[in-house]
């Protein structure tokens, strides 16, 4: 089954998952409404998620200067971690909200780097998108059923439609026509 994150909530088989930003751990909404800690990512702050097929999850996480995107199992063992690129580059610097794609791709908004990056399934680096202006802030971003990319630019006040291999396509809602996204 399929989970689209929305960031900071995310439906996975029927249950609502979130995070706790101060608590540093990923929880969930029990059958009978209960808030149930799933796990928590240590020393590292949750930002965004979703799911990683079966009944895993893909969170984005940061601690001091570094960011990274991590694999977890459902009960919170640590899958895989996705850090650096082939050249031992770090791969983020603000890592904020992610995605995963029909392809397999994890996509990811870096805020401080102003621009998306994209992985395979692997962890191998596929591509990264920035728009040319300096408004370019990538907050939340989802994908569709045919593979497309969907970035909300929370300053650009515009709404970005990428193909699968991240190459811009045209705004979904121009500026002037929706506010911080």
């Amino acid at each position: 089954e399929r989970s689209r994150g929305l960031g900071d909530v995310y439906k996975r088989q029927e249950q609502v998952v979130f995070r706790d930003y101060k608590e540093k751990a990923l929880k969930k909404i029990s059958d009978d409404d209960s808030v149930v800690t799933m796990f928590t990512t240590k020393d590292c702050t949750p930002y965004g998620m979703t799911g990683s097929g079966s009944d895993g999850l893909l969170a984005c996480v940061r601690k001091d200067n570094q960011s990274k995107v991590v694999q977890y199992s459902s009960t919170g063992t640590v899958l895989k971690e996705i850090q650096y690129d082939s050249q031992c580059q770090p791969l983020y610097q603000g890592v904020w909200y992610i995605a995963k794609n029909i392809n397999g791709d994890i996509v990811v908004t870096d805020f401080q780097r102003k621009q998306v990056t994209a992985v395979n399934r692997l962890g191998l680096f596929r591509y990264t998108y920035a728009e040319e202006m300096n408004a370019f802030y990538p907050m939340g971003v989802v994908t569709d059923s045919v593979g497309h990319v969907i970035v909300a630019n929370f300053q650009g006040h515009k709404i970005d439609l990428l193909d699968v291999d991240g190459q811009f396509l045209r705004y979904i809602i121009t500026e002037g026509g929706i506010r911080f996204p």
